[in-house]
């Protein structure tokens, strides 16, 4: 048996050829790789002495030859294929180790210069492990390191790579050739004349891993699967690990990701509860008790079958109060022991664990997308991700009435609940708690009135609160609704051609308002 071993990522391959060398296969190798297994004692052939040609072009070509592709390609039942070997002197290769060019590695460097890019575009390697693919009923194709003791296990128990691991070798060899392929196309058609670089690549090539089969999608009779990003945002909803409960469901997750964005954008110990993708409840607190207390009691209608997100670890007194309702999902960072024992009880209820992003909710680059992709007919609506925070100096009071400092912290944490609930979208918030919660309305006036409403059914007052609303009010009798139901400070984007009739309207109701210049439609 012949093994092939020409690897940039050297990690484990000593020890992997030197486990080959003692079950008796043969080492061929190139370049580098070579060097360090002779440097080491093992027995090896360069490629070179192969083909009977040596290395040039700065090791360029190196492996493009028939001495080497015929090697892969042919198929051992075939006999005009064994006898073409013969003929011209081809020895067959049964294993072979390649990883490529660190491609991706190098264009993430700052400073990247295209001429190194190119230098980095293998491509000897993706040919030979094209080849190996292809014929994999008779080549084992290893291309990463955590392969190798699963192939070695095999080697020493048969003698031989089974059928089925070969073929599977083959389907992440050619994944992998698609994924390098992608990440060329997508650096070399993001470049611009000045040499920087679109964030909207002229062909996008999205790439996406598998996690999961899901038992059908928003509704019984479509199917749908749960993919993750090749290299995912740390801190994101798929690096979740979920520590118990039923299978996630695709809603489930839909619902998961849209509370853990928005928890996560708080610095203080917060909890929010959404509902068909809404927030219904969102609260800061001392602790977590407190902050699920607050959002809770906003609308404890709409949580029941809630998804519910903390930013910090869930302790026992909150599960126990959480263990009260019916709730499908459940995350934060952590869950103390006495958490986790409150739940073993509760069997069905999702526990999902997420490590928060390494620079927390004041690093807003860090577990979030940089760009929002959205299916139309046929196409791609591709943005970049509304990760806009706004602080305390970008607000502009515009009304005669100027807010209270506590006003004024109401309104950041209403604006930051308004992002993420859909538009037309109305938030009544106090002390760090929403009091009502109006969305998705094709009407802000109707979002208005539904907010209220929610709010009075939770038996919640609105005297003395503030309002975000994520658009401009385009006349004065949005701002008219929330004011009659006890708001006292309004923040909206501003921006109507009627922005000075609605600012009289503030000053001539005694509330006073801010703009954000800033809108958060969610669609």
């Amino acid at each position: 048996m012949n093994a092939l071993l020409s690897v940039s990522d050297k990690a484990g391959i000593l020890e992997f050829a030197q486990a080959l060398h003692g079950l008796g296969i043969r080492l061929l190798s190139t370049g580098g790789t070579a060097q360090l297994l002779q440097s080491h004692g093992l027995p090896v052939t360069e490629v070179a002495e192969v083909t009977g040609f040596p290395e040039m072009l700065d090791g360029r070509v190196k492996t493009l030859h028939p001495k080497v592709h015929g090697g892969l390609l042919a198929r051992r039942d075939l006999p005009e294929h064994m006898a073409a070997l013969a003929a011209h002197g081809i020895a067959t290769i049964d294993l072979l180790v390649v990883n490529l060019y660190p491609f991706e590695k190098t264009v993430a460097r700052a400073g990247c210069t295209l001429e190194e890019a190119i230098e980095n575009i293998d491509i000897g390697g993706p040919a030979m492990v094209r080849s190996a693919a292809k014929n994999w009923k008779d080549v084992a194709v290893l291309t990463d390191a955590s392969q190798y003791e699963g192939v070695l296990a095999e080697l020493r128990a048969q003698g031989k790579v089974s059928d089925r691991t070969r073929f599977a070798l083959s389907v992440a060899a050619f994944n992998r050739i698609s994924n390098y392929d992608a990440a060329i196309s997508d650096y070399l058609s993001s470049l611009q004349e000045d040499g920087s670089r679109s964030l909207f690549a002229a062909q996008a090539n999205g790439r996406f891993v598998k996690l999961q089969d899901l038992r059908y999608g928003e509704n019984p009779h479509q199917q749908a699967a749960f993919y993750r990003d090749l290299y995912p945002a740390p801190g994101s909803l798929v690096m979740a690990q979920q520590l118990q409960g039923k299978e996630l469901s695709y809603n489930n997750i839909a619902d998961a990701d849209a509370a853990w964005e928005c928890v996560k954008s708080f610095d203080q110990c917060a909890c929010v509860i959404v509902k068909h993708a809404n927030p219904c409840g969102v609260a800061t607190g001392k602790h977590p008790l407190e902050a699920y207390g607050k959002a809770f009691q906003t609308d404890p209608t709409s949580a029941f079958g809630g998804i519910i997100a903390f930013n910090t670890t869930v302790r026992g007194e909150a599960a126990q109060a959480i263990a009260k309702q019916f709730v499908e999902v459940l995350i934060a960072p952590e869950f103390s022991e006495d958490a986790l024992a409150v739940f073993r009880n509760k069997p069905n209820v999702r526990l999902l664990k997420i490590a928060l992003p390494p620079g927390g909710a004041s690093d807003w680059d860090q577990g979030r997308n940089a760009v929002d992709v959205k299916r139309v007919g046929s196409g791609l609506l591709m943005q970049t991700a509304d990760n806009r925070e706004l602080t305390l100096a970008d607000l502009k009071v515009v009304t005669a009435r100027q807010p209270t400092p506590a006003e004024l912290q109401d309104l950041l944490f209403a604006w930051k609940v308004a992002k993420y609930v859909k538009s037309n979208a109305i938030v009544f918030c106090k002390d760090g708690m929403t009091m009502g919660v109006g969305a998705g309305q094709m009407s802000r006036l109707d979002s208005a009135r539904i907010a209220g409403i929610k709010a009075q059914h939770a038996k919640l007052s609105l005297q003395g609160t503030v309002v975000a609303s994520d658009a401009f009010f385009p006349f004065r009798d949005g701002l008219d609704v929330v004011v009659d139901a006890g708001a006292t400070c309004v923040i909206q984007p501003g921006g109507s051609m009627r922005d000075n009739e609605v600012i009289a309207a503030a000053d001539e109701r005694g509330v006073a308002m801010v703009f954000s210049g800033v809108r958060h439609f969610r669609h």
